[in-house]
């Protein structure tokens, strides 16, 4: 300032240069005589390195630097780097006066004069161990994540540039789709899609959903370097720089291959469940129906055989024989019905499925036509299993004919027989192991989806009305079933059907049918019965053929007639009743009490049932609803 004046003082550009130089606080900016040797020193530098002018000008720059770069050299090194090529610039750890350490960022300029000689140098250094600590940490949490992600197995997470080629890969994605990263950085996405999904455009769809919403997930088939499939699960995040350009996609799959064939299998099994539930369902009620039409037709045949007894015009004997040919049509629909339950009797026996087929193949092909071609298949080996040949024979005769009727316009039947190993659960509710698999396919209209799930059921049918009874399929299925086997229907809309058999195949050698045995039956009565319409026809005709009725309408009734009375000789018994004691308790007491009379059981239900729920009936003489005249005389002689 000058005094006079009151006005600064011009300062010289050398004097500006040094007042710049010393006032500036963020960077160490001094000078190094030729040796080394601090000559200067400004405020930046005293805040950094801690030392004030007065105690670090005439030292060696040396006392910068860690007792390590000292002993290697690395001062020395600098200065000449700085002489020998103009400049020396580098980063490394440097010491303050109280001994702690910072990260400096130092240049190095040789200082010549006018001539060449040099004077010395410009050294400047800045503090920047923040930005290192930061980029360290940057560096350490990016390798970690590398480390992460490389050692993912389960995830393909990997990279793709903002045009789809893949930029990064880790080692889930090398598990899971079979590349390693050599063969795959570089190569679009799109190699991952099926076929289809390429022509479709899929992969560019995803890439422009990403970019537009900022995310895209989707499930779908994706393909392996070998070229097997997987289902896929895939999100596919957009990544943006700061100020929102597109750099490229993360993108994460996951191989769900396992867990949809696992949902699928559970599916299946619920779908399994749930028809073999309905068809338990079905199979009770129609039973119950079969039982309750039998007695019905019982009444009526009892009567028609009475009457016939008593009719003497032609007129009357005609409407007679239209009438019982009604009734037996009844019964065999009922039997229909109750085999749909499996509530009919088998005679099981070992039989060679390949003899047995062969051996009714000219019925087979009776039941087709010439435009039909019929063509049979055995399997090498014996098809060995344990059956009822007569109803196999009715059931394979039954899916003949049901193929001949999809062929209108001729066609083609293979009847085949093949043995295959099963996994349990595999078909329905089958346990693991060998069965004969015989198939009925043809390559005729097909069915729908739903028509193939209620093919089953009784009545059902799809023919036009008069052409079938919808009984077919249902009693092949009751047969089966009911033989500890299941049946399997593949079909769609103009590619035909395939209906597939399968039975546990057994060890040994097949025999021979035999002879089946005769009925066995009973003669004179007390008839207990609790429907009445049926014991007052089955009175009639007991009555019609000689004998004295007495009738009771239930067991209890019963066992209070035969405590009062001597004179019965047979009682004929229904074994299901509403109350009071049933037949089988009946017929036992009479064995135990009454041993000269004679027992003769009767019921609509089946057999096989009647043992589930009573035991054995071999004991007494049996005879099924609804019965014939000739029906109970041989009852009753067979218990005579």
């Amino acid at each position: 300032m000058n005094q006079l004046s009151g006005k600064p003082t011009p300062l010289s550009d050398a004097q500006r240069f040094e007042l710049l130089v010393t006032s500036v606080r963020d960077y160490a900016i001094y000078m190094l005589d030729p040796s080394g040797t601090i000559v200067s020193w400004n405020t930046g530098a005293q805040r950094f390195k801690g030392y004030e002018a007065a105690e670090i000008i005439g030292q060696h720059f040396s006392v910068f630097y860690t007792a390590e770069d000292r002993s290697a050299g690395v001062p020395e090194t600098a200065l000449r780097t700085a002489v020998e090529q103009g400049k020396f610039e580098a980063q490394g750890w440097r010491v303050r006066k109280d001994g702690t350490r910072f990260w400096a960022d130092v240049v190095i300029d040789p200082i010549r004069s006018e001539t060449g000689e040099l004077l010395g140098y410009a050294k400047i250094t800045r503090d920047i161990t923040e930005r290192m600590l930061a980029g360290e940490a940057l560096r350490r949490s990016e390798q970690q994540f590398r480390i992460l992600v490389q050692g993912v197995t389960d995830y393909a997470i990997f990279m793709l540039s903002p045009s789809g080629e893949v930029t990064s890969w880790n080692a889930g994605a090398a598990r899971i789709k079979g590349y390693e990263e050599a063969e795959i950085v570089g190569r679009h996405f799109s190699c991952f899609y099926t076929d289809e999904d390429r022509e479709s455009g899929a992969p560019a769809s995803v890439l422009a959903t990403a970019a537009a919403e900022g995310r895209v997930e989707r499930e779908g088939w994706r393909v392996r370097k070998d070229g097997t499939r997987f289902w896929a699960h895939v999100v596919v995040d957009a990544i943006r720089s700061g100020d929102g350009t597109l750099v490229g996609f993360a993108k994460v799959t996951r191989d769900m291959t396992e867990r949809k064939e696992a949902a699928a299998a559970i599916e299946r099994a619920n779908l399994a469940l749930f028809q073999s539930q309905k068809m338990e369902a079905i199979g009770q009620l129609t039973g119950g129906i079969a039982h309750d039409f039998n007695n019905l037709l019982a009444v009526v045949s009892n009567g028609l055989q009475v009457l016939s007894t008593q009719s003497r015009t032609h007129l009357d004997e005609k409407m007679i024989h239209s009438m019982q040919r009604a009734v037996e049509r009844g019964a065999s629909l009922t039997q229909q019905l109750l085999s749909f339950a499996r509530q009919q009797p088998l005679k099981a026996e070992p039989h060679d499925l390949n003899a047995l087929i062969r051996d009714f193949e000219p019925m087979l092909r009776r039941a087709g036509n010439r435009r039909v071609v019929i063509e049979l298949r055995p399997a090498p080996d014996d098809a060995l299993t344990l059956i009822d040949a007569a109803r196999f024979e009715a059931a394979l005769l039954n899916l003949v004919v049901n193929a001949r009727d999809a062929l209108p316009d001729g066609g083609q039947i293979v009847i085949s027989t093949e043995i295959v190993e099963l996994q349990t659960g595999a078909i329905g509710t089958l346990p693991q192991g060998s069965y004969v698999r015989v198939s009925v396919a043809d390559n005729g209209m097909g069915m729908t989806r739903e028509v193939v799930s209620r093919a089953f059921e009784p009545f059902f049918t799809t023919k036009e009305p008069g052409k079938g009874t919808g009984l077919g399929l249902s009693q092949v299925y009751g047969f089966i079933t009911q033989s500890g086997g299941d049946v399997v229907i593949t079909s769609a809309e103009n590619e035909g059907t395939t209906v597939a058999l399968y039975l546990r195949k057994m060890e040994g050698e097949a025999q021979g049918a035999s002879e089946r045995s005769t009925q066995l039956s009973i003669e004179t009565v007390l008839l207990v019965e609790d429907e009445a319409d049926l014991l007052s026809g089955a009175a009639e005709l007991f009555r019609s053929i000689g004998y004295e009725v007495v009738t009771a309408a239930n067991g209890t009734e019963a066992a209070d007639i035969l405590s009062t009375r001597a004179d019965i000789d047979i009682v004929f018994s229904d074994i299901v009743m509403s109350h009071g004691l049933n037949g089988i308790e009946l017929a036992r007491l009479i064995r135990a009490n009454y041993p000269a009379v004679r027992v003769v059981l009767t019921s609509a239900y089946p057999i096989a049932a009647l043992r589930r729920e009573h035991g054995e009936l071999g004991e007494f003489v049996f005879v099924h609803k609804p019965y014939r005249l000739s029906d109970v005389a041989r009852a009753m002689r067979a218990a005579a």
